[in-house]
């Protein structure tokens, strides 16, 4: 009897850790919103884009009970729009805009809410779609450096599964795309990233 107590409880054990084990890691997939905001340059550069519809796709990994890294990698395209006095009509560019990055995570846990915070950093990689969308045959593929930053919460709907609501902010240079006066800015910007999607915790 006390062996088979001592087998039960070290079957609760190991199906409690293995359990615990597995929570510590999730994969998402989100659909994605990028926002870039108008900027009007002392160089009298003005640049403006549409809004840019995507992916992010995120892994995260459970330092603590509470804290987490993350990596994420993010893809959407636009339409940016140079105006510069040289070119009046202005010069678009279809854009290919990929995201890598990594963040720190602090989690809070409020029942099947779990809000959360987020700060790091990466790359942005700014490629141009040559097609009817880009009418100019200046622009080069560029990478900006970012800062990263977020506020978010997600809806445990199972132990496995939750969906998550997120904010992103996304500190960058405003690209110039390599063409040089007509298309520099020299400033930077936040751009807005909302994402919501769907988690798995294994």
């Amino acid at each position: 009897m006390k062996k088979f107590a001592l087998f039960v409880l070290l079957l609760t054990l190991g199906t409690v850790a293995g359990r615990a084990q597995e929570s510590r890691q999730d994969v998402s997939i989100s659909g994605s919103v990028v926002i870039e905001p108008f900027v009007s340059s002392s160089t009298d550069v003005k640049v403006s884009a549409k809004r840019g519809l995507g992916a992010l796709f995120s892994y995260r990994f459970m330092l603590t009970p509470r804290g987490a890294v993350e990596a994420n990698y993010g893809y959407s395209q636009n339409n940016v729009h140079f105006r510069a006095p040289a070119i009046p009509n202005g010069y678009l560019i279809n854009t290919r805009l990929q995201e890598v990055s990594a963040a720190y995570v602090y989690n809070f846990n409020y029942h099947n809410f779990n809000p959360f915070v987020e700060a790091g950093g990466g790359a942005l990689l700014w490629g141009n779609i040559l097609n009817i969308g880009t009418t100019t045959l200046d622009a080069k593929s560029q990478t900006t450096i970012v800062g990263l930053y977020g506020a978010g919460v997600a809806y445990e709907i199972s132990p496995s599964f939750d969906i998550r609501l997120q904010y992103r902010g996304i500190f960058s240079k405003v690209p110039s795309f390599g063409g040089g006066p007509a298309f520099q800015t020299n400033k930077y910007y936040n751009i807005n990233n909302p994402v919501i999607g769907v988690a798995y915790h294994f």
